[in-house]
């Protein structure tokens, strides 16, 4: 069953089976094993966080408090085509979860937020 309305339940599903396939991913795992930990006491704080943020940007909850871009500036580098590959995995998880309306609003704004990333930590010269 899809989801036709977004709730605070569902968006830990997503978040949840996000970052599940995140962790078992070749290419995205090392990067987010080494900034979060590996035990699920280490993604426990995190997997709140993007509940909060998730929940902050989809439902207008207010509840996240943080400075995400500031976070990923301070990240080691990495490839900036593994942007793409967070991407694939997002959007493949909230088609799974919610009807397609929804799954292209959670999408839409991982877009944009991946675009946003990217502008900080990938400057393309003047």
């Amino acid at each position: 069953m899809k989801y036709d309305r977004i709730t605070e339940e569902n968006i830990r599903m997503l978040v949840d089976r996000f970052y599940a396939r995140i962790r078992q991913d070749p290419q995205l795992a090392p990067i987010f094993n080494n900034a979060i930990g590996e035990t699920s006491a280490e993604w426990t704080a995190h997997l709140q966080r993007m509940y909060d943020f998730w929940s902050s940007i989809m439902l207008a909850s207010r509840r996240y408090h943080g400075n995400p871009m500031k976070k990923h500036l301070d990240l080691p580098p990495f490839e900036e085509r593994l942007f793409d590959r967070w991407l694939e995995l997002f959007s493949t998880v909230a088609n799974e979860i919610f009807n397609d309306g929804i799954a292209d609003s959670f999408t839409g704004k991982s877009r944009n937020i991946a675009r946003n990333f990217r502008r900080m930590m990938y400057p393309q010269p003047q």
